[in-house]
C-alpha cells in the first residue's frame, strides 16, 4: 500500500515538472505557434483560393469546352434533323412505293389467280379437245376406210359411166352417119332426077358444080361465087368411123390446117394477124351474159366472136360488131357448169369443160355437140393421154412438145409427150389458178393464190418477171389471166372487179380499169387482132373493153 502510495508521488511529480516546464517553454513557442498557425490557415486559405482558381479556371474552361462541344452539338443536332427529315421524306417516299407495289402485288396477285383459273380452264377445254380429237380420229379413220370403199365404187361407176358414154358416143356417131348417108343419097337422087330433066342455060348464069368433098363441110358456097339457081341444102357431115381419140386428134390436132375435114375454106375462120394491140382504157359494152357466174370467155382464132361459159351449163356465142357483143346462139348439152373453152385453130369447133368431169365438143357453124368424153377439167386441142399429175390440175398449156400443167400443190410441171413423163417440176408461193403461153412459146404466164403474176422463161425454166400491184387480189382458184397477142402487156382480173394491164417490158402497171364489173372477175381474153379485151365475173356480167 505504501509502494503504490510513493508510485503515485513520484508519477504526479513528473507529471507537475512537465506540465511546468511546458509552461515555461510554451510562453516562449507560443507567438511562433501562433503565428505558425496564422501562416497555416493562411496557406490553408491559399490552398483554398488556389483551388478555387483552379476550380473557376476549370469550370470556365469546360464551360468554353461545353459551349464548343454544344455548338457542335447543335450543329450536329441540326445536321441529324436535316437527315431526319429527308429521311422522312424518304420513309413517306418509300411508303408510297410500298403502297403501290403492294396495290401491283394484289393486282398481279389477282391476274395470277385469273391465269389459273383461264389455265384450268384451258386444261378443261384441251382435255376435251383431246377427247374430240379422239373420237374424231376414230370416225376419221371409219370414213376414211369408208372413202376409200366409196372412191373404189365410184371409179368403178365411172368405168362403167365412161362406157357407157361411149357406146353413146358411138351410137351417135353412127345415127350421125346413117342421117348424112341418108341426106347424100336424097340429094344424089334428088340432083340424078335434075339431071334427067332439061333445063335452058343462059349463057351469062354462073353455075356451080359442088363436089363431093365441098359437101362435107357446112354446105355453104362461097360469098365471092353466086349461082344461078336455088341455093343448095346445107349438109353437117359428121367425122369418119374411126376411133373417137384418133378421130379428136385428126380433127383438133394443134397443127390442124384450115381446110382439114370438118370445115371447107369458106366456114373456116380466118386468124386474125395480130398488127397492132390496143392498150383498153374503156368498157365498150356491158351486158348479161348468162343466168349466175360467168366462168370462162375466149376469142376466136379470127377475133370475130366471142364465147363465154357459165355455171347455166350453156356456152353462148357473141358476135363482134362495131363494139358491141350481139347474141349469136348457144351451145348446150353440157350436164354442169362450164369451166374452160377454146377454140380449135380454124374456128370452127369449140371445145368446153365443165364440173361434170366431163368435155364436150360443138361445130360452131350449127351450134350441134359432136363428141361427149370424160376427161379432166382442163382441155386443150392437141393429142389427147390421160396421165397421173400427182395434184390437182387448174390449167395446162401445151405445144408440139410438152404440156405445162398448174396445180393446187403450187407447183407447175412440165411433161415431155414422147415420154408420158414430167421432165421439169417449179414451186412457186401460192396455187397456180391459170396458164397462158405468148405468141412465139418461150414464156408461160401463171398466176396464184399468193396474189402475184409471173412470167416463166421456158428456156430456162426459171421466174423471169415478177407483176404485182397494190390492190390486186386474186379472187378464186380459177382466176384466169392472159398475154396480149404480141406478148407485150399482161391482163389479169382481181377479186375487187378492177382490171389490171401490166407492161412487159418494164414490168410496170400499165392501167387499171374499175368501171364495169361489180364483182370478181373470174377471166380475161385479149382477141387475136388486139383490139379487143373481154373479162367475165361471178356476177353474170361480161364486159368488152377497148381503147376506141
Amino acid at each position: 500500500m505504501a509502494g503504490r502510495r510513493v508510485e503515485c508521488l513520484w508519477k504526479r511529480h513528473v507529471v507537475e515538472q512537465l506540465k511546468q516546464r511546458d509552461r515555461v517553454q510554451r510562453q516562449a513557442f507560443e507567438e511562433i505557434i501562433h503565428q505558425y498557425n496564422r501562416l497555416l490557415e493562411k496557406s490553408d486559405l491559399q490552398v483554398v483560393f488556389s483551388e478555387r482558381l483552379q476550380t473557376e479556371k476549370y469550370e470556365q474552361q469546360n464551360r468554353h469546352d461545353l459551349r464548343c462541344s454544344w455548338e457542335n452539338f447543335l450543329h450536329h443536332v441540326i445536321e441529324l434533323n436535316n437527315q431526319i427529315q429527308q429521311k422522312d421524306k424518304e420513309i413517306q417516299s418509300n411508303e408510297a412505293k410500298m403502297l403501290e407495289y403492294q396495290q401491283q402485288i394484289s393486282r398481279l396477285e389477282g391476274e395470277c389467280r385469273e391465269l389459273r383459273n383461264s389455265l384450268a380452264d384451258l386444261e378443261r377445254a384441251n382435255q376435251t379437245l383431246r377427247d374430240e380429237y379422239d373420237a374424231l380420229q376414230i370416225t376419221f379413220s371409219a370414213l376414211e376406210e369408208k372413202l376409200r370403199k366409196t372412191t373404189e365404187d365410184n371409179q368403178e361407176l365411172v368405168t362403167r359411166w365412161m362406157a357407157e358414154k361411149a357406146q353413146e358416143a358411138n351410137k351417135l356417131n353412127a345415127e350421125n352417119e346413117k342421117d348424112s348417108r341418108r341426106r347424100q343419097a336424097k340429094l344424089q337422087k334428088e340432083l340424078a332426077d335434075a339431071a334427067k330433066e332439061p333445063l335452058p342455060i343462059d349463057p351469062d348464069d354462073d353455075i356451080e358444080v359442088l363436089s363431093e368433098d365441098a359437101g362435107k363441110g357446112t354446105g355453104e358456097t362461097s360469098p365471092s361465087r353466086q349461082t344461078s339457081r336455088a341455093p343448095s341444102r346445107r349438109v353437117s357431115q359428121p367425122p369418119p368411123p374411126a376411133g373417137l381419140l384418133d378421130s379428136i386428134s385428126n380433127i383438133f390436132g394443134r397443127r390442124r390446117s384450115a381446110n382439114s375435114f370438118g370445115s371447107s375454106p369458106e366456114s373456116a375462120e380466118v386468124p386474125s394477124a395480130c398488127a397492132d394491140v390496143r392498150v383498153p382504157s374503156t368498157a365498150l359494152h356491158v351486158f348479161d351474159a348468162h343466168d349466175g357466174e360467168v366462168n370462162a370467155v375466149r376469142f376466136s382464132p379470127g377475133s370475130r366472136l366471142l364465147a363465154t361459159g357459165g355455171m347455166d351449163r350453156r356456152v353462148k356465142l357473141w358476135e363482134v360488131v362495131s363494139g358491141r357483143c350481139e347474141p349469136k346462139g348457144a351451145l348446150t348439152g353440157s350436164n354442169a357448169g362450164i369451166t374452160s373453152i377454146e377454140f380449135d385453130s380454124a374456128g370452127s369447133y369449140l371445145l368446153a369443160a365443165s364440173n361434170d368431169f366431163a368435155s364436150r365438143i360443138w361445130t360452131v357453124d350449127d351450134y350441134r355437140l359432136r363428141v361427149s368424153i370424160s376427161l379432166k377439167t382442163q382441155l386443150s386441142f392437141s393429142g389427147m393421154k390421160t396421165v397421173f399429175a400427182g395434184s390437182s390440175c387448174n390449167d395446162i398449156v401445151c405445144t408440139e412438145q410438152c404440156v405445162m400443167s398448174g396445180h393446187f400443190d403450187k407447183k407447175v410441171r412440165f411433161w415431155d409427150i414422147r415420154a408420158e413423163s414430167i421432165v421439169h417440176e417449179l414451186e412457186l408461193l401460192g396455187r397456180i389458178t391459170s396458164l397462158d403461153l405468148n405468141h412465139d412459146r418461150t414464156e408461160l404466164l401463171s398466176c396464184s393464190r399468193d396474189d402475184l403474176v409471173k412470167i416463166i422463161d421456158l428456156r430456162s425454166n426459171a421466174v423471169r418477171q415478177t407483176f404485182n400491184a397494190q390492190g390486186f387480189k386474186c379472187g378464186s382458184d380459177f382466176t384466169r389471166v392472159t398475154f396480149s397477142p404480141d406478148g407485150s402487156y399482161v391482163a389479169a382480173g382481181s377479186a375487187d372487179g378492177v382490171l389490171y394491164i401490166w407492161n412487159v417490158l418494164t414490168g410496170k402497171l400499165d392501167k387499171t380499169l374499175d368501171k364495169g364489173h361489180s364483182s370478181a372477175i373470174n377471166s380475161v381474153s385479149w382477141s387475136p387482132s388486139g383490139a379487143y379485151v373481154a373479162s367475165v365475173e361471178k356476177g353474170s356480167k361480161a364486159v368488152l373493153w377497148s381503147d376506141m
